[in-house]
């Protein structure tokens, strides 16, 4: 069998919208010594297409890092797949806590020299002296210390859609960049409680290590993540500390978990935290947009990409040829094209 899904991604779009039958889409990671990586990612390909898995994984001598989305009626055979692997026996699966099921259309599985870019010389300390994990009554009660500093591991267009309370949010780009920030702005707090969280917890594995790597004595970390925090407190009726959506990175772009609106249209400044990427393919920014600038713009970030798209696709394709695309597509909340946007902490 081909290990690749290879039909167009515009036809596998269109087929997921009209798909008869329910999908949960759930995360998970380990940090496993992988001796193999690419016969691993072949096998675990051949498993997990014949459920009909889908989504996006990576893959690397150090685990495996996963975001996917599993047909409901095959979910238990899923778990009895992924747990027969020993490595990933009893992994914690996050699972969405706001899903339409409609996350991800096809399954791709890459082989990556580590599962997050982190950036980091993993010989220079200890990757295994990791952060306290606190489960969510701990992660509530620990933050009402004064003597407690709340840091969000993310990029800065997912604060901007939703933290934690009081939390401090670098302004960084990836996570790469959040590591040295991080240390930097709290290089004086090195005695206090340090409360590290990500989306689902595997940024945070790295980081709280090198954190105490760097001096800091008191370091602790979300267990599971936003996505497992989220689901606990409503399971015990405890109060959720998370205002706004939870950016994820698949088709849904975002789960909501208060009803709390903490962003702008990038466009109007009308209250939204809808993110998209522009229509015009020789863009694709990632921003916020309101309806009715979405309406009025037919999705695009400027007038300038509207115009471009009511072009004849060949001449789009014209248009497009030669340009650099690198980071100046799938750019991410930053632009000249970007008018309002929410000041975080």
């Amino acid at each position: 069998m081909a290990l690749y899904n290879r039909i167009d991604k515009r036809v596998l779009k269109d087929q997921l919208k009209d798909i008869p039958y329910l999908r949960k889409t759930l995360s998970f990671y380990k940090y496993h010594q992988i001796a193999d990586p690419q016969a691993f990612r072949d096998e675990l390909y051949t498993g997990l297409d014949q459920l009909q898995v889908w989504g996006r994984i990576y893959v690397a001598h150090e685990g495996i890092n996963a975001q996917i989305s599993v047909p409901a009626q095959y979910f238990n055979d899923f778990k009895a797949y992924l747990y027969s692997i020993p490595f990933l026996n009893n992994v914690r699966l996050n699972i969405a806590v706001d899903d339409d099921g409609k996350s991800f259309f096809k399954l791709k599985i890459l082989v990556r020299k580590k599962i997050v870019a982190d950036g980091l010389n993993d010989e220079s300390f200890d990757v295994t002296n990791s952060g306290q994990h606190l489960d969510a009554p701990s992660f509530n009660q620990l933050s009402e210390d004064p003597a407690t500093i709340i840091v969000d591991m993310r990029n800065h267009y997912e604060s901007e859609v939703g933290h934690f309370k009081n939390a401090i949010c670098p302004d960084v780009d990836t996570f790469r960049d959040s590591l040295p920030a991080v240390v930097k702005m709290l290089e004086t707090e090195k005695e206090k409680n340090v409360i590290m969280y990500c989306t689902g917890g595997i940024r945070c594995e790295k980081a709280s290590a090198w954190l105490k790597h760097k001096g800091f004595q008191n370091v602790f970390q979300l267990n599971g993540g936003i996505i497992e925090y989220a689901r606990k407190a409503k399971e015990l009726g405890i109060e959720n500390k998370f205002i706004g959506k939870n950016f994820v990175f698949d088709e849904r772009l975002g789960e909501r978990i208060s009803d709390d609106i903490i962003s702008v249209c990038h466009q109007c400044g009308k209250p939204s935290d809808a993110h998209t990427n522009c229509k015009n393919d020789g863009c694709h920014l990632l921003f916020i947009q309101c309806e009715a600038c979405a309406e009025k713009l037919n999705g695009c970030c400027s007038t300038e990409c509207k115009e471009i798209i009511a072009l004849p696709e060949e001449e789009q394709r014209a248009l497009r040829a030669g340009i650099n695309k690198g980071r100046q597509v799938f750019k991410k909340g930053r632009s000249e094209k970007i008018l309002h946007k929410a000041n975080i902490r």
